[in-house]
């Protein structure tokens, strides 16, 4: 799995004009799912992403996480995360995962985030067409891959 994090002070999801989901100060996650992904990928990185102390505290360090500043997550599934860019100009997306194994470990994830974040997780709709806006707060953008641990 590979994620790409933005702290936000506001982020929504849109589908044909209407919004799916909004939420005020916490985080957007990007979330691209490859075949070789499974249920330790899901538990290291949910646990990974509510702990992540890139939140400020008192002092206007980046010392807290989005559990401990009481903040809320927007989960989006992008399978281009997974393009390979290595030949040509067109990406090519084969390490992503297809629809049948990719589905439900979006749904999983879903289900491991809102319980390790103690609250329902927003989401996007896994393949719509999605338009997706963003206040960056900071800005502050994370990269992870679950297959290099970083």
């Amino acid at each position: 799995m590979r994620v790409v994090i933005q702290r936000v002070a506001q982020a929504s999801v849109s589908i044909g004009g209407r919004v799916r989901s909004a939420i005020e100060h916490g985080l957007l996650v990007l979330l691209g799912i490859e075949e070789a992904d499974g249920q330790e990928d899901i538990a290291w990185l949910s646990a990974k992403i509510v702990n992540l102390r890139i939140f400020n505290d008192d002092a206007g360090v980046m010392n807290k996480s989005v559990l401990e500043t009481g903040g809320n997550i927007l989960l989006v599934s992008q399978f281009t995360l997974h393009a390979s860019t290595k030949k040509g100009n067109r990406p090519s997306y084969i390490k992503a995962a297809k629809p049948d194994t990719a589905i439900p470990l979006y749904e999983q994830m879903i289900a491991q985030l809102g319980k390790d974040l103690g609250k329902s997780v927003h989401t996007g709709e896994f393949g719509a067409d999605m338009q997706v806006a963003l206040v960056n707060d900071g800005p502050v953008t994370i990269i992870i891959d679950t297959k290099n641990r970083e």
